[in-house]
């Protein structure tokens, strides 16, 4: 069987950790910030786990965990 390609869009939004979770930008905080809450801008910053849900999408789009 010919081997399976990895979606692009995934192998640059997400990551793998050594224990298998997905790792993430976090969601929302790409423009109009001046909207937004100090608060929430603050706990927008670096990254974040996905749930259990989405981190199955992305590893079925990622089946060598790029």
């Amino acid at each position: 069987m010919p081997k399976m390609k990895t979606k692009s869009s995934a192998k640059k939004r997400f990551k793998l950790t050594g224990t298998g979770k997905v790792k993430s930008s976090q969601a929302n905080k790409q423009h109009n910030m001046r909207k937004r809450s100090k608060r929430q801008l603050r706990n927008q910053r670096g990254t974040t786990i996905l749930n259990a849900v989405e981190a199955r999408r992305a590893i079925a789009y990622m089946p060598y965990g790029d």
